[in-house]
């Protein structure tokens, strides 16, 4: 018995164009991806500062030594009740701690991995 070959087939060359493609497409995509996963990590970064800033300000507005607060900014996050987990909001968005100092008489609330990326985004 013979067995019919269908005039539909794909040959090998026509596979390999059509995984070729799709391998492109999705190297663009995934490139360009990035961009946007780096500007996800700084707005988190930027707002957790923000969150970190006026709750700690907060408390020491209600009397608290900025020192102390300064010493142990978990603590005070997590007496406001307004943080739920506060280990994760002193997290930056690549991973990094984001620090808490005192500079003069003001409550300063910054991330290295931000300043890093902010002068990278200008060059």
């Amino acid at each position: 018995m013979k067995k019919k070959i269908s005039k539909y087939s794909f040959s090998l060359l026509e596979i390999m164009i059509v995984i070729f493609l799709i391998g492109l497409i999705g190297g663009t995509i995934g490139y360009n991806m990035k961009g946007s996963l780096d500007k996800g990590r700084e707005f988190k970064t930027k707002e957790s500062i923000r969150q970190i800033s006026d709750i700690l300000l907060l408390e020491v507005a209600e009397g608290e030594e900025i020192e102390n607060v300064v010493e142990n900014p978990e603590k005070y996050l997590e007496k406001s009740g307004l943080v739920k987990n506060p280990e994760k909001l002193l997290k930056d968005g690549w991973g990094g701690r984001i620090d808490v100092k005192i500079k003069g008489n003001e409550l300063v609330v910054s991330s290295d991995n931000l300043k890093k990326f902010e002068s990278k985004k200008k060059k």
